[in-house]
């Protein structure tokens, strides 16, 4: 029977050192520390001691943290293993990133953003350094020198280190992680772009446009987004099967993002879009070309939108590109972004008086954000404004010239094809041609071939905050109808 320790593992080591005395990985160790051997310090040695067992227990200590004066240092098992390097760690956090992105617990998009920003902000910087020994100063250092960045950027960039570091602290949770201390900026309404939506004579031109220049398959595409207010992530998911023609309706319950599929949309939530006369109107026709197609043996897939050549929309860089060159080559008009073609089926609706939770529910948002985001846009409506939305929502102008003609309206001219005459007018792909403007389009609208309404806005956007002075103060009806 072996004796037993009366010293606790601890005792004086001549008259200014005390020695501990433990077993690490199958190897008895003895180091010293420079202090006096009074009765008070070797009892804090003694709870040292016990601290440094518990860690060995968990698989958290350090020898070379702990002891950096040890002599044999080089030869303490374990030494260099526990001194990661930085790209070490974020190798390990980008690994199990990719594992919970494959149980459905990430989004892709998640995913690449982390790895990205780590690739080309943090690596570069302290990659090589040993990972503990990174100090809250020498962050925010890298961080502070980025000045010239957005408050988004900024709080992207802080974000991913603060993830990273927290997931290697894990491995020392006795320790202090320095990247908790980064803060990221608070986002006000003013560092939100603000909505710029068409009005709806402007969204006639611009859809005529993007007929006449690209074809029916992009210019349905780009007016069912006007009339229905998706995503675009959410529109270039739509599969035929989520189409409900009888009831008028489509089920929005995925998304498309960097060209990987979701389950779930931005929000997380399911949703039945309703949809307008107008928008069920496209969608007949949309269909019927795409059954044309099908029939040719250019489209063997199940999505709902695709490409003049029939294959799927992968990416939204396809539709952002002919919808930048149309309004900023064809139209020389001030460029918007696609979204504001969502901004605008919102502010339409809520310009008509339609209640605020059913467009809330159409278009996946909370009232509050209807009432903070587009509240304001509703202030000024003219009548003639508003009924030429409600006759835009019921119909192309085309259709109704047609009703009005006495020709009426046939699922032929749902479907027709309407090839439009073309004259030499480059496109961006070289496999198109932009027509004369004066060519009538077939699906787009007559709206924008008439003199009063020809063109759109090349003035700057009005900036509208709501806020004191804003609607939902000076109309308190709009806030009487959530109640």
């Amino acid at each position: 029977m072996g004796r037993r320790s009366i010293t606790g593992g601890v005792r004086a080591k001549g008259s200014n050192r005390i020695q501990f005395d433990f077993e690490f990985e199958g190897v008895r160790y003895r180091p010293t520390v420079e202090r006096i051997p009074s009765e008070a310090n070797l009892r804090r040695a003694r709870k040292q001691l016990e601290d440094i067992k518990a860690r060995i227990a968990h698989g958290t200590f350090n020898f070379a943290e702990e002891f950096p004066d040890f002599r044999d240092l080089k030869e303490v098992g374990g030494t260099q293993a526990a001194r990661r390097t930085c790209n070490q760690v974020f190798d390990d956090f980008v690994a199990h990133c990719e594992s919970r992105m494959a149980k459905n617990d990430l989004a892709f998009a998640t995913f690449e953003t982390y790895r990205k920003l780590l690739d080309s902000h943090w690596r570069p910087e302290i990659g090589n350094d040993i990972f503990e020994d990174v100090k809250y100063s020498r962050l925010a250092k890298i961080v502070d020198a980025k000045r010239f960045i957005k408050k988004k950027t900024h709080n992207n960039i802080v974000s991913v280190v603060r993830c990273a570091f927290e997931y290697g602290y894990r491995d020392h949770p006795e320790k202090h992680n320095p990247a908790s201390s980064l803060k990221c900026f608070r986002l006000v309404k003013k560092d939100r772009k603000t909505p710029d939506p068409f009005t709806i004579h402007e969204a006639e031109a611009l859809i005529a446009a993007i007929h006449r220049d690209w074809g029916e398959a992009q210019g349905n595409y780009d007016e069912f987004r006007f009339f229905t207010g998706l995503r675009p992530s959410e529109q270039i998911a739509l599969r035929v099967d989520d189409c409900d023609l009888g009831q008028g309706k489509i089920m929005v319950s995925k998304a498309r993002v960097m060209k990987r599929d979701k389950d779930r949309t931005k929000t997380g939530e399911d949703r039945i879009v309703e949809l307008c006369p107008r928008a069920l109107e496209v969608l007949k026709r949309h269909l019927a070309l795409r059954a044309r197609l099908k029939l040719q043996g250019l489209i063997t897939h199940d999505d709902l939108f695709f490409r003049d050549n029939g294959r799927p929309i992968r990416d939204l860089n396809h539709p952002y590109d002919r919808w930048r060159w149309t309004l900023r080559v064809s139209l020389k008009a001030r460029y918007r972004e696609p979204y504001n073609a969502r901004h605008s089926c919102v502010s339409w609706n809520l310009m008509l008086g339609k209640n605020l939770l059913w467009v809330a529910k159409q278009h996946g948002h909370s009232v509050q954000t209807m009432l903070d985001v587009y509240a304001a846009w509703i202030e000024g409506s003219k009548e003639s404004d508003l009924q030429a939305i409600r006759q835009a929502m019921e119909s192309s102008p085309r259709a109704r010239a047609r009703i009005a003609s006495g020709g009426g309206l046939t699922v032929a001219d749902l479907a027709s094809t309407g090839a439009c005459a073309t004259s030499a007018v480059s496109s961006p792909d070289g496999n198109r041609t932009a027509p004369s403007p004066h060519q009538p389009p077939e699906f787009g609208t007559d709206l924008a071939l008439e003199p009063t309404q020809t063109g759109l806005s090349r003035g700057m956007r009005l900036e509208l905050y709501g806020g004191k002075g804003g609607t939902r103060t000076l109309d308190p009806g709009i806030m009487s109808a959530v109640l």
